[in-house]
């Protein structure tokens, strides 16, 4: 599902790899979107996620792809585990630990940013 890489400058991050060396918490009503300094180019049906701040990049498959345009794509992270749950053939919950994994990894290489379901979102007049 997943590839990492790096271009050739070294780049060194804390323990965890998250700001602080903290481990980041993913709630399901949260939603998941791409940073600005996150370049996604597809290719036939897999992609590659270049972080422009690390130059740290990360091949996907076509299933891990299919997982982060929806969840790019979702109002929250729920909304997107149960678009895949009706779309893949898979037991519920091998798809949300994999969902988990996935969204772990990408947040751990600042790939991803979750943020509060209504942030960034316009109110309802």
């Amino acid at each position: 599902m997943l590839c990492q890489g790096q271009s050739s400058r070294a780049v060194k991050r804390k323990a965890g790899g998250s700001p602080g060396g903290a481990a980041l918490m993913v709630s399901f009503t949260d939603r998941a979107a791409t940073p600005a300094h996150v370049l996604v180019r597809f290719l036939d049906r897999e992609s590659v996620l270049l972080n422009l701040e690390t130059e740290q990049y990360f091949g996907l498959d076509e299933t891990g792809t299919r997982m982060w345009q929806v969840v790019t794509g979702s109002p929250n992270i729920d909304a997107a585990y149960q678009e895949l749950l009706a779309e893949f053939d898979v037991e519920p919950e091998l798809l949300r630990s994999n969902l988990m994994e996935l969204l772990s990894r990408l947040l751990d290489s600042g790939l991803l940013q979750v943020l509060p379901a209504d942030v960034g979102t316009a109110p309802a007049i």
